[in-house]
């Protein structure tokens, strides 16, 4: 008698759950991947050049569109899976509408959301037209034209790091990874462009931990003359002419610090997903004290949920950069296989 085909379900489009998707199918596993929006892709959709080496964006996306143009998967968009459960020697995915999958076994690659920038009142995200986020402002990038909402081109610019990230306030303690690289990136992007505007990065400390972060950080100050101001911003506020004024103590001087600027950009931080976490409450799956999911082991079992059949992928767990939510994804898809394999 021949064997039933496996069939695993990936809960989530973006980055990982992609990669985990081709991953399998290639193995001549059947996969069905479950996406919450339009098409696949995640965040990286919105991104204009990626860190350290500023390729453009499309050349990953690409990538991972060849990845799930596979045979052995079928692609489900506008669709969340709202629980997982067991059920004898199958697990079931119960999606949104009402509907199910059953599988062998279930990788979650539900990723994060950005930081409400709303939620930060004292920086006046969606009160002052000229406060935008990191992705605002990749927009504009994608777009070619870094401009004020009266459509001015900015004089100063001021990039404000750890928005939601490392800040009790808003319960968020954990370092979201990226975000500083992201500044120094998007610094340079604005400096081509725009090669008379001032560029300020106002930082707590500068967590450089990736391959070519540190020299990417050094190229934006000796080539591209982005200043770095060690402090953090206290309150921004508008003045008469219609220019942004913050107050920061520079910590590095040991003085206060008052500043106009015409745009003001924050670089928000990572999340759990808004999906990830219902799903987690719903299916009793662990999260930690960073409300990202919890693994089984921090060291050697960082793909697993503890519980049978069910696997991690990428930023559900914690913050992470492409390259390394690529590896975790693969790293998945091998404990998935093993699962499999012992079945």
């Amino acid at each position: 008698m021949k064997e039933k085909r496996k069939h695993v379900i990936v809960a989530g489009g973006g980055v990982a759950g992609m990669e985990a998707a081709g991953s399998l199918a290639e193995m001549g596993i059947r996969v069905t991947l479950i996406e919450k929006g339009e098409d696949p892709g995640g965040h990286l959709l919105q991104w204009h050049a990626l860190f350290p080496g500023r390729r453009p964006a499309e050349e990953v996306r690409k990538y991972l569109r060849k990845r799930i143009a596979h045979e052995n998967i079928n692609i489900i968009t506008r669709t969340t899976v709202e629980k997982i459960r067991h059920h004898g020697h199958e697990i079931i995915a119960d999606l949104s509408g009402g509907t199910e999958e059953r599988a062998d076994a279930v990788i979650v690659a539900t990723g994060f959301d950005l930081f409400d920038a709303h939620r930060k009142e004292e920086y006046g995200y969606g009160i002052y037209d000229n406060v935008i986020t990191s992705a605002d402002l990749e927009e504009m990038f994608n777009r070619k034209r870094v401009v004020r909402a009266d459509g001015s081109v900015p004089s100063r610019i001021g990039f404000i790091h750890c928005v939601g990230s490392r800040d009790e306030k808003v319960n968020n303690n954990h370092c979201s990874k990226v975000c500083c690289v992201a500044a120094v990136k998007q610094a340079i992007e604005v400096r081509k462009l725009l090669p008379q505007c001032e560029v300020f990065c106002f930082y707590m400390d500068m967590r450089m931990f990736g391959p070519y972060y540190e020299e990417l950080y050094r190229e934006s100050q000796e080539v591209h003359n982005v200043n770095y101001i060690r402090g953090k911003v206290s309150e921004a506020s508008v003045n008469i002419n219609n220019r942004l004024v913050i107050k920061v103590e520079d910590t590095l001087a040991g003085r206060p610090l008052k500043m106009e600027l015409d745009l003001m950009v924050l670089m928000v931080g990572m999340e759990m997903s808004k999906s990830g976490a219902r799903l987690a409450e719903a299916s009793g799956l662990n999260t930690g004290i960073n409300r990202f999911l919890e693994s089984a082991d921090h060291h050697y079992g960082s793909n697993r949920s503890g519980v049978a059949g069910i696997f991690y992928a990428g930023t559900c767990t914690a913050p992470m950069n492409i390259t390394d939510t690529i590896s975790h994804s693969r790293a998945a898809v091998e404990e998935t296989v093993r699962y499999l394999g012992g079945r």
